[in-house]
């Protein structure tokens, strides 16, 4: 499936598929204890690493394919800076779920705001969703502020739902409708 590269691009951001030679850039953040301490994963060994990569590709030939995973690049430097992820859950009802994660030299530069914005559009845009989801650590603040920031709405918390290595985590739910993107965002209408 091919996704239109206006799609796909902001005014500073490239999203593209992952690519096998991505796995060097990503463990440069997904190695960190910083970047990792509200995920269930992490932080990664060079081999977590490359089998993330890996998956994400084999992911690309599923039919049909309902995960979509984006290296999030700066436009003039190209360097792979994050990842960004739709995955379409449900196909007949309509939704979806939102993640990503960026190297912490990027943190407050705007850059996961800028990147879930496009890719809540692609979802809304292209595959025709009625509402997108994420999820985040309630502990975690700065994420609470881009979910926030993007326009969506927090639903409420659920109850220890994913265990780490420190313990259960509680996750806050955030959604958006496609009508209130389309209200937020006059670039949707286009």
């Amino acid at each position: 499936m091919v996704i239109p590269e206006h799609l796909l691009s902001t005014e500073r951001l490239r999203l593209r598929e992952m690519a096998g030679s991505d796995w060097k850039e990503v463990h440069a953040y997904a190695s960190q204890d910083i970047v990792c301490q509200y995920q269930p994963w992490g932080p990664n060994t060079v081999e977590d690493t490359k089998m993330f990569v890996r998956d994400v590709i084999a992911d690309t030939m599923k039919e049909p394919r309902t995960r979509f995973m984006f290296a999030i690049l700066m436009i003039g430097d190209n360097r792979l800076i994050g990842a960004i992820e739709l995955n379409i859950h449900d196909v007949h009802h309509k939704n979806g779920e939102l993640g990503y994660i960026v190297h912490p030299e990027y943190w407050g530069k705007g850059v996961a705001s800028e990147a879930a914005q496009k890719v809540i559009e692609l979802g809304f845009k292209h595959f025709q969703l009625h509402r997108i989801q994420a999820t985040c650590d309630p502990n975690n603040i700065a994420s609470s502020r881009v979910l926030e920031k993007i326009g969506m709405t927090k639903e409420g918390v659920m109850r220890e739902n994913l265990l780490l290595k420190s313990g259960w985590r509680d996750s806050a739910i955030y959604s958006v409708l496609e009508n209130e993107f389309k209200g937020l965002y006059s670039m949707y209408k286009s």
